[in-house]
């Protein structure tokens, strides 16, 4: 801009071929008044008609949402190639008048190639409408496989799982962007057995995958704790020469951390050549989440030794492990470095995880001063920590004030109704929790429900609590009847405080062996590899007795079990877990 700004005052100043990229550097830069001043002056100089400066203005004022100014110099133009129409479709998309001037201006256009019909289609993918982008693709006199990829996409990123799957079965023909949309499309949506089967389908058809497509599968492992299929993926990326990717690499760490194999996690970290800030945040995270605080913070120091800048996810990782282990004192002096070591402006998750670990260390008053001085409004997630501490602590008076403000920021999220309710029930006040479970029916919030997966010989099975439907019901019932009588010979009696609602304490018994975590580890007994290590990814936190149970199971079977949980890992052995019993 600074050398535009020179050749205006020599002789030979910029012509028809300088101002489109100086118009372009406007909507790069995102200086909307320069752009509208150089506009100006493009009618000083007799310029403002030239089909190459419209087309760069229709652009730039479509960059900034402003349809009616680029509509104006769109249609003051004597001349409109392709490139004008294409641009201005592109651009004319106003969140007031919807895509009705977007498709009116489509019917206007004369002589559609397939790049204009596949534009209009993405708009109305883009915007939700799946009806008419369907609509449209069925009127295309000509389809190309990026029209087909486009529907396909529209398909999986706005859930139509069922009618994807079809109509990637019908396409004549599919590329590798095919391929990776509908994989995709089934790993967002949790339907990750399906994705691990096409993945085999594609190089059946000889298709060979990209980064996209690893990285989605990594993704799909790490979510649900498939560690023998990532494992398998392994093998396949360091086969096919893929493993010097920093993306790829860096995506096995966190798929291993993840499914709690730390050792292989650490392994991949230390051949890698070459460490982002991203690759040093996969693996200090995946120590945080496995409850290893103290080799969380060593490997913090040596990346800073390295001179590599952490950024806010790292210290955010580096904190969860403070508040995995208790570690008042070096949380709070890393939370004040944020700002004085690191330039770093603390985030409402760094205030989140302050506010854990000083309530979950009980000090409730510290933590409610906290959030009293944050910088940032504080958000659900604040509030909702302080809450969880109130619970673990039984401070009801505490706990209602945090409630208050949770109601005020008017969220979805009724699990925190679901806490104030265990909270109130845990002190045997009764008729409130008959309020708050009033109140959860009212806005029509039902308790999440709770459910654990299991990875067995590849293949993902999912338990919800008191599971009935299963091919094996009958052998995993038996051997939670087994697992409870082993429980009574060692003298374990159930926590029924775990219980929120008021039944004899018999039925809180039955009720709590029947847990989702309980069920999926039970599956693991009776079909696993005796000595193998079983585990288990549960949606919500592990309750206190199932974290009881698993460490006598351990014991008793002799096996070592690994349960995710909301928050964090717990890794049971020889009757003890990880976590020290602090989570």
């Amino acid at each position: 801009m600074d050398l535009f700004d020179r050749m205006r005052i020599e002789p030979d100043g910029p012509d028809r071929f300088t101002y489109p990229f100086v118009v372009r550097s406007c909507t790069e830069l995102m200086e909307h008044l320069r752009g509208v001043c150089i506009h100006g002056l493009l009618f000083k100089v007799g310029l403002e008609l030239d089909t190459f400066i419209g087309t760069s203005l229709i652009e730039f004022y479509g960059s900034f949402g402003d349809t009616k100014a680029a509509r104006r110099v769109f249609d003051e133009l004597p001349i409109k190639d392709k490139v004008v129409w294409t641009i201005m479709l592109s651009s004319c998309v106003n969140k007031d008048t919807g895509l009705k001037e977007t498709r009116k201006l489509f019917d206007q256009m004369p002589g559609k190639d397939l790049v204009v019909w596949n534009i209009m289609i993405f708009q109305y993918i883009k915007a939700g409408d799946i009806q008419n982008a369907k609509l449209l693709f069925n009127l295309a006199p000509v389809k190309d496989i990026l029209m087909y990829n486009t529907l396909l996409g529209g398909y999986a990123r706005h859930g139509e799982v069922n009618i994807m799957l079809d109509f990637f079965h019908n396409m004549p023909t599919k590329d590798l962007v095919s391929w990776n949309s509908v994989i995709s499309g089934l790993v967002r949506h949790k339907r990750i057995n399906e994705a691990i089967t096409h993945f085999h389908q594609m190089q059946s058809e000889n298709i060979h995958p990209n980064e996209i497509t690893l990285v989605t599968l990594l993704s799909a492992c790490a979510q649900v704790g498939a560690l023998d299929t990532g494992r398998w993926l392994h093998s396949y990326i360091n086969r096919n020469n893929s493993s010097s990717n920093l993306v790829v690499s860096t995506s096995l760490v966190d798929m291993y951390s993840k499914c709690g194999d730390l050792d292989s996690a650490r392994q991949v970290f230390d051949k890698m050549p070459n460490r982002d800030v991203v690759a040093w945040n996969a693996m200090i995270m995946g120590f945080s989440m496995n409850g290893q605080s103290k080799t969380t913070l060593q490997l913090f120091n040596r990346m800073k030794r390295e001179q590599v800048k952490p950024n806010e996810i790292t210290i955010l990782g580096v904190l969860c492990a403070c508040v995995h282990a208790g570690l008042v004192k070096e949380g709070q002096k890393l939370f004040d470095s944020m700002d004085q070591e690191h330039g770093l402006e603390p985030r409402v998750e760094h205030y989140g995880c302050m506010v854990d670990l000083l309530g979950r260390s009980g000090l409730l008053n510290e933590a409610y001063s906290l959030i009293q001085s944050m910088r940032v409004e504080p958000h659900v997630g604040v509030w909702g920590a302080l809450l969880g501490a109130c619970k673990l602590h039984k401070n009801v008076e505490l706990a209602e004030t945090a409630m208050s403000h949770l109601n005020e920021l008017e969220h979805e999220d009724g699990g925190y109704l679901t806490i104030m309710s265990n909270i109130y029930a845990n002190v045997g006040r009764w008729d409130d929790v008959c309020r708050v479970r009033e109140l959860m029916k009212e806005k029509g919030i039902g308790k999440l429900r709770g459910c654990s997966s299991i990875e067995v010989n590849g293949v993902i099975y999912e338990f919800g609590a008191g599971e009935k439907v299963h091919e094996r019901v009958e052998e995993i019932y038996e051997m939670i009847d087994e697992i409870s009588g082993g429980l009574g010979v060692v003298g374990h009696v159930g926590r029924r405080s775990e219980v929120f609602f008021d039944v004899e304490d018999e039925e809180k018994d039955e009720v709590l062996m029947y847990h989702s975590e309980k069920m999926a580890v039970a599956f693991g007994l009776i079909s696993m590899e005796k000595g193998s290590v079983i585990r288990v990814v549960k949606n919500l936190r592990i309750c206190g007795d199932c974290h009881d149970v698993m460490k006598v199971i351990s014991k008793m079977y002799e096996r070592e079990i690994v349960v995710r949980d909301r928050s964090r890992f717990h890794h049971f052995k020889n009757g003890c877990c990880s976590c020290g019993d602090y989570w």
